[in-house]
């Protein structure tokens, strides 16, 4: 019986397709990934409910039915580049950011003491902050009234920006290389509705920021005076200032030097 099977296999299925069959279930793994925790996903199982029904329809010979669902389906295509624009533009950019063309991206030692101390003393005041770092992907088209600063990046700066009665410390800075190039930027916030109650606007909008882009964000709570990192659209919560430091040490480049 096994050897049948296998025989079977052998005439009928050639490597070609075994390597179209892997990457087919390749792109639909990826694609459920994008969609994971989100609205779309419910979106995407009406849709296959639908493409059921019109099956069971042309079968069992319900030409009213088929009729209306074939109709609809029509538009199937527009609805699904309406519904999942947000998932489409994450998936173009995961394939832009690709090894390939990645750039050799490196932040200086100092400017990760800086932002250390930094994150360490708000955390330690309970004042909240975020504080995205670019990597390879431009984000400032995702900045939205943001506020152009073009500055060395420093300790007291940013301690400045994000005191409560500063008019730029409820949004977000950005960190583009050596330069703090934008602050009080308003970003995206994840869609996502697995995200835990305790996390508020801030870490909705790094775990947005970096879903969508491949930057790095540092938040620091307000209620609980705690730091976390996001990236990829993951948070690694709850780090003291050595955490932090390594943590950005395996997300990013580090560079001992002295110059800026």
């Amino acid at each position: 019986m096994i050897t049948t099977i296998f025989e079977f296999i052998k005439s009928y299925v050639s490597i070609i397709d075994v390597i179209d069959i892997a990457f087919i279930s390749y792109i639909i793994y990826r694609i459920l990934l994008l969609l994971r925790g989100t609205r779309a996903i419910y979106m995407l199982v009406s849709i296959m409910i639908l493409l059921v029904l019109l099956g069971l329809s042309d079968f069992l010979g319900m030409r009213v039915t088929r009729w209306v669902l074939s109709n609809m389906s029509g538009y199937l295509f527009l609805a699904l580049i309406i519904v999942f624009q947000p998932e489409i533009r994450r998936a173009l950019a995961f394939i832009g950011e690709s090894k390939f063309f990645e750039r050799s991206i490196t932040l200086n030692s100092q400017i990760v003491d800086e932002l250390v101390r930094t994150a360490t003393i708000l955390a330690n005041r309970q004042l909240g902050a975020l504080i995205i770092i670019q990597r390879n992907t431009d984000i400032t088209h995702y900045v939205t009234l943001g506020q152009k600063i073009d500055s060395v990046v420093s300790k007291d700066l940013l301690l400045s920006i994000f005191i409560p009665y500063s008019p730029l410390h409820d949004g977000a800075v950005l960190l583009e290389g050596s330069r703090l190039t934008y602050a009080g930027c308003i970003l995206p916030l994840t869609k996502r509705e697995d995200i835990a109650q305790q996390y508020g606007t801030r870490h909705r909008a790094a775990i947005g920021i970096t879903e969508e882009t491949d930057a790095v964000a540092i938040v620091v709570s307000e209620e609980r005076g705690e730091i976390s990192v996001t990236e990829g659209g993951n948070i690694i919560p709850n780090l003291d200032a050595n955490a932090l430091r390594e943590t950005l040490s395996k997300l990013i480049k580090i560079k001992k030097s002295t110059e800026d």
